[in-house]
């Protein structure tokens, strides 16, 4: 058995996938009723079906779980965020660890948790 995917729950579909699209170039895979496949195993859900799917809210900025990329340069990153998104929610700001790598945490439109940091060289 091998993980195949990523599901996480959005308000606006669309919305959402010009958000990994500007950000972190994930691409559509695949599209069919309420559900889009991107790049890198990441699926979008539209909110109206998974909560029919498990008769339970949403809870949007939970932190029960981060999705985490990697991004050699985190500060183009940040003005592409802060230009195109100037609304979003920080976590954490820009932070730099004793060993050099650098980190940020930030909500998606729909309030899931997103961490990226640098590589490790």
């Amino acid at each position: 058995m091998r993980l195949k995917n990523i599901l996480i729950v959005v308000e606006d579909i669309e919305k959402s996938k010009q958000f990994y699209h500007d950000l972190f170039g994930l691409d559509t895979i695949l599209e069919q009723e309420g559900n889009l496949m991107l790049t890198e195993g990441l699926v979008l859900q539209e909110k109206k079906i998974w909560k029919e799917a498990l008769s339970k809210e949403v809870i949007p900025n939970n932190n029960a779980c981060a999705l985490y990329f990697e991004e050699t340069d985190l500060d183009r990153l940040l003005q592409k965020l802060e230009h195109s998104y100037p609304s979003v929610q920080y976590v954490n700001q820009l932070e730099t660890f004793s060993w050099g790598q650098k980190m940020v945490r930030f909500y998606d439109p729909d309030g899931n948790l997103i961490e990226v940091r640098t590589p490790i060289v």
